[in-house]
C-alpha cells in the first residue's frame, strides 16, 4: 500500500501485478479511492499478464526471486525488495503492558508480515515467564485451524529432531542463530552484552526491517509504521520524484 499510495503522490501511473495471496485488499482500497476521487482511475491498472510499457519497478520478492527481479529489470529504475524481519531486543526492565504490546508485533498477520517480530535477544539469565506472560494475551491465536496446524507440523519436527524448545502450548521459542522462524515460532538468542546484539544486528542490517526494544520501535507498534517508515530503509518518494 505504501508503494501505492507513493506512486500516486508523485504523479505516476501504476501498473501492479498483484502476488496470488495479495489480491485482494489493495484493488479494493484502489476502487473506493476512484469511487471518491474518479480522476486518480486512470492512473491505476491491475493485471494478471506479463509488464510490458513501464518506465521504472518497485517490486517485492522472495530472496530467491529478488535475484530474478535484479536481472530482469536490470535495464530499468528499480527498487528491489528481499526477505527481511523485525526483532526484538528484551532486556528485563519492560513493563507487562510493554510485553503485552510485543505479542502484538509477534502475532498480527500470523507473523507473516516482514515488520512482524520473528526473533527476540534476551539476557542470560532471563526470566522467560515474562516473556510468555505477554504472549498469552494472543492465546486465541491457536484456534485458527492453519495456525494449529503449522504449530503440531512444527513441534512435531523439532521433537523429532531432538530439539529443545519452550513451549506455551500455542508457541515455540526455539534458540536459533537466524532470522526468519515458520509460523508459530519464535526465535531466539542470549546475550551477554547488549552491545554485542547491537553490533551483530548492525552487520546484518539488511537482513533486518526493524528493531523492537527501549531504545528503537517501540513495543507494539512494529506493524503500524508511519509514512516516513520506508520498507528496507530506502526513500520510495525520493526514488519517484527523481524519474
Amino acid at each position: 500500500f505504501h508503494d501505492f499510495l507513493s506512486v500516486l503522490l508523485c504523479g505516476h501511473k501504476i501498473q501492479a501485478k498483484l502476488s496470488s495471496n495479495d489480491k485482494k485488499l489493495l484493488p479494493f482500497l484502489a476502487s473506493y479511492l476512484c469511487a471518491v476521487a474518479p480522476e486518480f482511475k486512470p492512473f491505476i491498472t491491475f493485471t494478471e499478464d506479463t509488464l510490458k510499457n513501464f518506465d521504472a519497478v518497485i517490486a517485492t520478492g522472495s530472496n530467491n526471486t529478488a535475484t530474478y527481479f535484479d536481472h530482469y529489470f536490470s535495464k530499468y529504475p528499480h527498487i528491489i525488495r528481499k526477505n527481511r524481519n523485525a526483532v526484538a531486543i528484551i532486556t528485563g526492565k519492560e513493563t507487562p503492558k510493554q510485553m503485552q504490546s510485543l505479542a502484538d508485533d509477534v502475532y498480527r498477520y500470523f507473523g507473516l508480515g516482514c515488520r512482524n517480530v520473528s526473533k527476540i535477544y534476551i539476557p542470560q539469565q532471563y526470566n522467560l515467564d515474562h516473556f510468555f506472560n505477554g504472549m498469552y494475551a494472543w492465546k486465541q491465536v491457536i484456534n485458527n485451524h492453519k495456525y494449529i496446524n503449522n504449530y503440531d507440523y512444527n513441534k512435531a519436527v523439532y521433537l523429532m529432531s531432538d530439539i529443545k524448545l519452550f513451549d506455551n502450548e500455542f508457541m515455540l521459542l526455539k534458540e536459533d542463530t537466524g532470522y526468519s522462524s515458520p509460523i508459530s515460532v519464535v526465535f531466539y538468542e542470549r546475550y551477554k552484552d547488549i552491545n554485542d546484539v547491537k553490533a551483530q544486528l548492525e552487520d546484518q542490517k539488511q537482513n533486518i526491517q526493524c528493531i523492537v526494544s527501549l531504545e528503537d520501535v517501540p513495543f507494539g507498534v512494529a506493524q503500524t509504521p508511519a509514512l516516513s517508515d520506508y520498507a528496507d530503509g530506502v526513500d520510495t518518494i525520493d526514488f519517484l520524484i527523481k524519474l
